[in-house]
């Protein structure tokens, strides 16, 4: 088990709302009696509950809505990595609080939950001393989604028993790994469009009739549209000059799908702001920032890159 020395990583496991504010306010009130600057990204309802419970204190803190950072889970590294930047330039150490795991998550959304934690351990190895604690409701998720916690963070903490080191935490090599955890397959058997070199007019045209069929908005549609070229963009550039699209739809999701035979070696793949003077490296980049969800997959026979937008 590989742990790295300046960023503590650990998941705080509590029973219910009281139980979030007394560890949670305590882990606050030891940051701020270090002077290290914190930021706490949950929802808006505990937000409420922790601002009451801190008084004046909640003055010195920084809050922000989980619901509105990381509805996508690829967008949470990047505001952590802001917030390293902005107040850990100087070499001063760091607090943050976040909870991107809760009871309500669809089976998406958790999987890719769990996935940007793991990717946590590998987005601040060896940089910035900073300390992140993420909250566990065990009264409201799965035994298996808390069990999974144990592998991700290297440290774990309890309000009744402290803290200790996990003895199932992966470690980093394990992390680093691409990822290519089975996708589910729709119902039925969507179309599938292939296509290869040349004037993408024909399938954006494509995508932006499904998504009108679906209700999606103008924007939204817009957005559908730009992403799904920049994925094609990549495959014909990076996945053997061709790939196949898929589209497909239920109640709540419009799902576009293109596979090919790239091979996507960064973990951090999709989850990192390119630099102003970078020329390539921001299709996956400028795809999450569009869509409500992005799951990539990748082994040596080829990769996949699953596009939801919500149809609400």
């Amino acid at each position: 088990m590989s742990v790295d020395a300046a960023f503590r990583h650990e998941a705080l496991f509590y029973a219910g709302d009281d139980d979030f504010v007394t560890g949670t306010s305590a882990f606050i009130r030891d940051g701020l009696a270090n002077d290290e600057p914190t930021l706490v990204v949950v929802s808006a309802e505990k937000i409420a509950m922790l601002k009451e419970n801190l008084g004046l204190d909640a003055q010195a803190v920084l809050f922000a809505d989980m619901s509105d950072v990381g509805l996508n889970p690829a967008r949470i590294i990047p505001a952590w990595r802001d917030f390293v930047a902005e107040y850990g330039a100087d070499g001063r150490r760091l607090r943050g609080i976040g909870e991107p795991i809760w009871k309500g998550r669809g089976p998406a959304e958790l999987v890719e939950s769990q996935r940007h934690e793991a990717l946590l351990n590998v987005a601040f190895a060896g940089g910035q001393a900073w300390y992140l604690l993420c909250p566990y409701d065990t009264q409201s998720l799965d035994p298996e989604v808390v069990e999974e916690a144990f592998r991700s963070h290297p440290f774990t903490s309890h309000s009744s028993n402290g803290r200790a080191e996990s003895g199932q935490y992966v470690g980093l090599e394990v992390e680093s790994v691409p990822f290519n955890a089975p996708l589910p397959e729709p119902t039925g058997e969507p179309p599938e469009f292939t296509f290869r070199g040349g004037p993408m007019g024909g399938l954006r045209r494509l995508v932006a009739r499904h998504a009108l069929d679906a209700g999606l908005n103008s924007t939204k549609t817009a957005d559908l549209v730009l992403a799904v070229t920049e994925v094609a963009g990549n495959s014909l550039k990076h996945g053997g000059g061709e790939g196949v699209l898929r589209i497909w739809q239920d109640p709540a999701i419009l799902y576009c799908e293109v596979r090919d035979r790239g091979y996507i070696r960064q973990p951090l793949v999709g989850r990192e702001k390119p630099a102003a003077d970078t020329d390539g490296g921001r299709g996956l980049w400028l795809v999450n920032q569009l869509c409500d969800l992005v799951q990539v997959r990748t082994n040596e026979s080829g990769s996949v890159v699953r596009l939801h937008m919500n149809r609400a």
